[in-house]
């Protein structure tokens, strides 16, 4: 059978993929998505229930008052502003435009099928990078937009945009999506890049203050084959036994391995960003979806490359891999003319 790489295996950590923002679960617990659990209660259940070793995007720090203040946070209506009904991040591009993940506004149902969240149903908390009630200003959700080739079973074109009713009240700044050159230009190994959120460490109690943690890309060549040989190495006993139930020689056996193997769809397409750290412990986790992966730039500003979709589930099956060593973004730049469509269509 196919050897598996130590290197590779180890970097891989988990075989599963799951959203950032799934709270749980790798079939996420109601719903089918974040929303579902916010909405539900259950993430406020979790939280009753979980260790107090602190929540954070993993191996970050708590973010400066006032910084990333493009960052917003997607919030079930009608409730309290907290870390129990917070369900995702996003980022505003424009002054009642926001980005965020096409997961975080369209989800599994019951049933199996999928419906998308309706504007009334969350509103966004724009100015304040705590999670209390009284801070920052929550506006109410005009319209929302999913890229319409996002299925979701699928963690691609994993992008969205809420257009709000109106302006924000509070003090906030708009942050830059590149164009496509530049965008390739990002994506390169090495590149250092920041990833902002109210997002959990598996299992640990909540926080409502927003943090940070610096990564760097990681080429995206390297996670596809990380995670290839991780899933090759979790099948491997599975496709033995069937050989061997059928009969099959070694020779044959090898064959068709091989060309499993080789139409097996890579994790991460060209519509994604690999980002972490090769050493580990530091990635995007639960509660972090929709949020913005951004690139430092000379001037000093910044330049949002990516946004949070999916990472590493944890090998209990439950929640991310806090030892991960990269999570994946949607590639923004891959979706200007969509965002400028869309923008340009709904004044």
């Amino acid at each position: 059978m196919k050897r598996i790489t130590p290197i590779l295996l180890a970097l891989a950590v988990a075989t599963a993929v799951s959203p950032a923002l799934a709270e749980g679960d790798v079939q996420p617990a109601i719903h089918g998505g974040p929303f579902g659990f916010a909405e539900s209660g259950k993430k406020a259940d979790r939280s009753a229930k979980a260790d107090a070793a602190g929540a954070k995007v993993i191996g970050g720090e708590l973010a400066a008052d006032g910084a990333w203040p493009w960052q917003v946070a997607l919030v079930v209506a009608g409730t309290p502003v907290g870390v129990d009904t917070q369900f995702c991040g996003g980022s505003l591009v424009l002054d009642t435009w926001v980005l965020t993940a096409a997961h975080c506004v369209h989800m599994q149902d019951d049933d199996g099928s999928y419906y998308d969240v309706e504007p009334g149903q969350f509103e966004v908390l724009v100015g304040s990078n705590e999670l209390t009630p009284g801070k920052g200003d929550l506006v109410p959700v005009e319209a929302i937009f999913k890229h319409p080739a996002y299925l979701g079973d699928v963690f691609d074109n994993d992008i969205a945009l809420v257009k709000l009713a109106r302006p924000p009240r509070a003090p906030y700044q708009t942050i830059e999506v590149p164009d496509a050159e530049y965008g390739d230009i990002l994506n390169q190994q090495g590149v250092t890049t920041i990833v902002t959120g109210w997002g959990l460490q598996d299992g640990a109690q909540p926080s409502p203050e927003l943090r940070q943690a610096e990564i760097q890309i990681l080429d995206r060549e390297i996670c596809n084959a990380a995670m290839m040989e991780a899933k090759a190495a979790d099948a491997v006993d599975g496709f033995i036994y069937a050989a061997q139930t059928l009969g099959l020689g070694e020779k044959d056996s090898y064959e068709i391995w091989d060309e499993l193997v080789a139409r097996a769809p890579e994790p991460l397409t060209e519509n994604l960003i690999c980002s972490g750290t090769f050493e580990g412990g530091k990635t995007s986790c639960n509660g972090d979806s929709g949020g913005p992966l951004v690139v430092p730039l000379e001037d000093g500003g910044y330049i949002q490359a990516g946004i949070v979709s999916w990472g590493l589930t944890a090998l209990s099956g439950y929640g991310c891999e806090e030892t991960a060593l990269f999570s994946a973004y949607t590639d923004v730049s891959k979706f200007v003319p969509w965002l400028n469509e869309v923008i340009a269509a709904n004044p």
